[in-house]
């Protein structure tokens, strides 16, 4: 799928936010400015959240809650992770129970739940193409309208 500019990726990441329940994972795969963090800005506005959306580089986690959003959600950023224990103190399996977790740099972690979305940017003239991987839970909801 092309997707034109940054407005396309952010709007293309509403309509999916919009489709998010807790538990699922989403893994956005992509080089240093493919369009990761705009895309979760996306998502981040579909289930409702108004205000900024930074990437969590520093802070790897963002947490995001009820009344800003219609579900949790976690915004992790595992670019600086270097170490498997540093993982581990993140609490990812337990934010599962009741959260959505958008994952930038999904590739640090030493594996990828097998339920993930996996999803996959690529610059593409001024804008960028997504390719997918959908397990079995997404089939219904893919692809977002």
């Amino acid at each position: 799928m092309l997707l034109d500019d940054a407005e396309a990726t952010e709007a293309f990441g509403r309509r999916l936010g919009a489709l998010l329940r807790p538990g699922d994972v989403v893994a956005l795969f992509g080089d240093l400015g493919a369009g990761k963090t705009t895309l979760a800005r996306g998502m981040l506005r579909g289930l409702g959240h108004a205000g900024d959306v930074a990437s969590p580089t520093f802070p790897i986690v963002q947490a995001y809650a009820p009344p800003d959003t219609r579900l949790p959600v976690w915004h992790v950023d595992l670019y600086r992770i270097e170490e498997a224990g540093e993982l581990d103190e993140l609490g990812l399996d337990d934010a599962r129970l009741d959260s959505a977790l958008l994952i930038e740099w999904p590739e640090r972690l030493p594996a990828l739940w097998p339920d993930a979305l996996r999803l996959t940017l690529v610059p593409h003239g001024a804008g960028r193409a997504l390719t997918s991987h959908l397990p079995p839970a997404w089939g219904s909801r893919w692809p977002p309208r």
